[in-house]
This record gives C-alpha cells, structure tokens and sequence, in this order.
C-alpha cells in the first residue's frame, strides 16, 4: 500500500498517531470498516502517497464516503480538503451531492424557513443532475476512484 510504504510502515497496526488519543488506522475485519483518525508528520511527497493509497483503496469500497484532511503547515496556516472515495465515479457523485445538501441545507436553515431551504437544496440537486449529465457526454477521462476539493478556509471559534 503507498501509503503504509510512505510512513515506513509494515501494517495498519504500526501507524500511530502523534496525538495519543487517537486511534491511527483501524480496520474492523466484521463491519469492513477502516476508520482514520491520525496527526503525523508529512512532507512534500505524503499528497502522491496519499493519492495513491485512496486510488487504490476505491474500487474495494462498498459505497463512496467522504475524507476530511486537514494539513498544518510550520508557518501557522492551515490547508483543509475534503476528498471522496468510493467505488465508481457516479458513487463518489452521489457522495458529494449528499455532502453538499447537508452543507447547503445546514447554512441556508439558519436564515430561512424548511421551506425555503428545500427550495434551495432543490436547486443544488438539478445542478448535481445536469453535472452528471455533462460529464457523461464529455470524452472519457480515466477514471479514478477519488475525488479532492479544496474546502473554504473558515476561522474555528471556540
């Protein structure tokens, strides 16, 4: 796997998280689960692994999920990414529609009333269609088990 050959590691088992709280990477053999909850150190090259190992890891998948990557920089800033793998293009599609209406309708809901926001989601659902459709009828790119989207950057207030 690139990315256990990345972190010189022979096993999920041997990945550890910096951050003794969290678990690193778990796989749970009867639910098919790999849950990732890890802060290491990474340098220029981790995007490629990273890349790699979600490349590979889409095709086994059962449905398309989302990934939140956040990367500190040594000059205090951070990078935020929200990367979707799963097993088809059209799952990953059907993963960031449903991440989208949830994002949309939660920001609209504070403003405006259920009906309002189901007006709105339900324009950001024909845009998701007609997406579909236009990717559809462009040339065939390689498909690829993984999608990335830089995130706004947004200020935590505790």
């Amino acid at each position: 796997m690139p990315l256990l050959d990345y972190l010189d590691a022979d096993g999920l088992a041997d990945v550890k998280s910096l951050e003794p709280e969290e678990p690193g990477f778990k796989y749970d053999e009867k639910e098919l689960i790999l849950t990732v909850c890890w802060t290491g150190e990474v340098g220029r090259s981790f995007d490629g692994a990273l890349e790699a190992a979600l490349g590979a890891a889409g095709p086994l998948c059962y449905e398309a999920v989302e990934v939140d990557l956040t990367v500190y920089h040594e000059n205090g800033e951070q990078e935020s990414k929200l990367l979707f793998v799963g097993p088809t293009p059209q799952a990953i599609h059907e993963a960031q529609r449903r991440c989208m209406l949830e994002d949309v309708a939660a920001i609209v809901g504070r403003q405006f009333d259920k009906e309002r926001v189901g007006q709105v989601t339900a324009l950001v659902n024909d845009l998701f269609d007609r997406d579909w459709k236009e990717q559809e009828s462009k040339p065939k790119k390689p498909e690829r088990a993984f999608e990335t989207y830089t995130k706004p950057s947004r200020k935590n207030l505790h």
